[in-house]
């Protein structure tokens, strides 16, 4: 029977941050939305008050279904707010829908991070689909620069989730200063929105971590299986 140890090596230690890293963005923020604001706005509304204290009236805030589905949409100009966070007062809820209020304004000024994600977008599709081919008919016809090739495709999807990180962190950054600057959230509210939004961010630390890993243990087969 054949057993994969590159798997358990590499793969094991990072699904079980990934995991971790879920359960705890899932647990804050259902612990944190049973923290009703004091102001009682809703998630759109606090979304909606960030976008126009930022000159953005033409950007949408809109509800989308789901849980933890909220995304900013730049090709719509829409703020998309899952049901648990558009009409919901909690702190975790105006949290969320300041974060991705900052992502609309993060496009509006040109932050560099978020220009640089979307033009490697195309690239990272095209690496998506073509870097676990190459790399098999690398090995199994024994070419390995085509493996290799296949390799360089693979970590552009780790290069994206790089380049995410400053995204993600900045966007947080921008919506806790907006709620502390407008007043929406008082200070002990605003740390319940804070717990939220970290957790959150571990999310895109351990996609990171995952395809890190992932690459690593692609490079040790290529290298192995080269050596053999």
């Amino acid at each position: 029977m054949f057993f994969d140890y590159t798997y358990l090596i590499f793969i094991v230690p990072a699904l079980l941050l990934a995991g971790w890293a879920q359960a705890k963005v899932q647990t804050t923020f259902k612990k944190y939305s049973k923290v009703l604001s004091q102001r009682r706005m809703t998630g759109a509304e606090a979304a909606r008050h960030i976008l126009d204290a930022n000159g953005l009236h033409h950007v949408q805030v809109v509800s989308v279904p789901g849980e933890l589905t909220d995304h900013f949409d730049p090709r719509s100009n829409t703020v998309n707010l899952s049901q648990s966070v558009y009409d919901n007062t909690s702190v975790a809820a105006i949290g969320v829908a300041a974060h991705e209020s900052g992502h609309a304004v993060q496009h509006a000024v040109g932050y560099g991070p978020i220009k640089l994600r979307s033009a490697i977008i195309p690239v990272t599709n095209i690496g998506s689909k073509l870097a676990v081919p190459l790399i098999l008919i690398g090995i199994i016809f024994a070419y390995y620069p085509l493996a290799y090739i296949g390799c360089i495709f693979y970590a552009t999807m780790a290069l994206f989730q790089l380049v995410t990180l400053p995204v993600e962190f900045n966007a947080s950054k921008r919506a806790l200063a907006a709620l502390e600057n407008t007043g929406i959230l008082d200070a002990e509210e605003l740390n319940g929105s804070k717990k939220v939004l970290s957790a959150a961010a571990m999310t895109y630390v351990a996609a990171l971590v995952t395809a890190l890993a992932q690459l690593l243990r692609l490079l040790f087969i290529v290298a192995a299986r080269r050596d053999d």
